[in-house]
């Protein structure tokens, strides 16, 4: 299923690429005016390459399992796709025409946007036996919205007489005890050729969660890592790019809350707090001030979403989380990165460090102004709920990719523009 959905995504991206040539040919008449027709044919040809370069990149960083129709997946095919051709164009001086360029890249993006509108939109699932007894994990990949678990085998039981369909998928838990007439049917399986993976793997992708009850000492988390730190490194270029090139509109915006902010309560404009960084380290965190001032004299306390110590303004800031703005400059002075997980208070570091497993291993990586927490699960404001919110910040630290970081910054800049799941 993978490889044709990876296929057919691939198709479509070169067929809106061409739909877009032509569309930009139609609006800019001035296209190829003056030159031959065999002096344009290597700029489409060149873009053409950069779109299956893109797709390639895009498909060859695809873990084993059930792909997705991701917008984060087209804008960096896109990406890829026009630096290639830009770098092309300057090094071997062929013929371009701005606007056309331009309109057509614009054209693309819409295009391979809406085709995976329209794919996202049809149901669609893998179907999942499971080999388990983690019966929480269990529940929460049935809760899963594209994992259709047919059924859930006891690993110490007795194997189904029932054959299953040819597509579906095989789940086995690795540190479960088979019996031996379930080893024996699960290898029977897997030499007719049943596709099999770990339930951990399974679970992950179809959950973004980590299950952290199956984590031994944490190498699990810093070897995956290890593997991506050229893009670890890169990210700190990458943020710092992004605040600079945004700067024109983010500054415009916090001048004008910086004015609104003392028409209402009394108090310091911005608001100052020491968090935990990467390895552990403090900084001083910088936020507008949404609370009434000296909310916290009582000591640190979990934020909640519809908190009594909320200011008018205050509530509508973190509706459209621009109250994290001034964090801009945290990322420009090496505090924090645009996405990772969120630093946390250090009293309630020193305290989960002792109750929660593995929670310091969220440290591996610089904090974010925005995280894969925070736009799936949003506030935590009890021990347990901190424990969930880790298993989707452990999975970052695992998982962390440039696909990921633009998902992520996608539904963030979804959230400022219309103050719908806000988290």
């Amino acid at each position: 299923m993978g490889r044709r959905f990876l296929t057919t995504t691939a198709l479509l991206d070169v067929t809106s690429l061409g739909l877009a040539i032509i569309v930009g040919i139609a609006l800019i008449p001035n296209f190829g005016a003056g030159v031959e027709t065999v002096e344009v044919v290597p700029l489409l040809g060149t873009m053409f390459l950069g779109a299956l370069l893109g797709s390639y990149v895009s498909a060859r960083s695809w873990a084993s399992g059930a792909p997705r129709p991701s917008y984060g997946r087209a804008v960096s095919i896109i990406t890829i796709a026009v630096s290639f051709t830009a770098l092309v164009i300057v090094t071997t001086r062929i013929y371009w025409s701005r606007p056309h360029f331009v309109a057509t890249t614009i054209g693309w993006l819409a295009l391979a946007l809406a085709h995976r509108a329209v794919r996202r939109r049809r149901p669609w699932s893998e179907n999942i036996v499971v080999v388990t007894r983690e019966k929480e994990l269990l529940e929460d990949l049935r809760a899963a919205p594209h994992a259709n678990v047919v059924d859930a085998l006891d690993p110490g039981g007795v194997p189904p007489t029932r054959p299953y369909s040819p597509d579906t998928l095989l789940a086995v838990d690795l540190r479960a005890v088979l019996s031996d007439t379930m080893a024996q049917y699960v290898a029977s399986l897997h030499l007719a050729g049943c596709p099999m993976r770990g339930f951990t793997s399974v679970y992950e992708e179809h959950t973004g969660r980590m299950p952290i009850v199956h984590l031994m000492e944490g190498w699990e988390l810093t070897e995956p890592l290890d593997a991506r730190s050229p893009y670890v490194s890169l990210k700190r270029f990458i943020d710092v790019g992004l605040v600079l090139l945004t700067s024109p509109i983010t500054l415009t915006l916090s001048a004008l809350i910086a004015v609104v902010i003392p028409l209402e309560s009394k108090g310091p404009i911005i608001f100052a707090q020491e968090r935990v960084a990467r390895y552990g380290k403090t900084f001083t965190l910088y936020k507008f001030r949404t609370m009434v001032h000296d909310a916290d004299a009582n000591g640190a306390q979990f934020a909640l979403p519809d908190d009594e110590r909320l200011t008018s303004v205050g509530r509508l800031l973190r509706r459209f989380r621009v109250d994290e703005l001034p964090q801009l400059w945290n990322v420009l002075r090496g505090d924090l990165s645009l996405v990772g997980p969120r630093p946390e208070q250090i009293p309630f570091v020193e305290r989960f460090d002792q109750t929660i497993p593995f929670y310091t291993h969220r440290h591996l990586l610089r904090p974010g102004v925005t995280g894969w927490a925070q736009v799936n699960f949003g506030y935590a404001d009890n021990e347990i709920d901190t424990v969930e919110k880790l298993s989707y910040d452990l999975f970052y630290v695992k998982h962390v990719s440039p696909w990921l970081d633009i998902s992520i910054l996608g539904r963030s800049i979804w959230t400022v523009l219309s103050g719908f799941g806000a988290q």
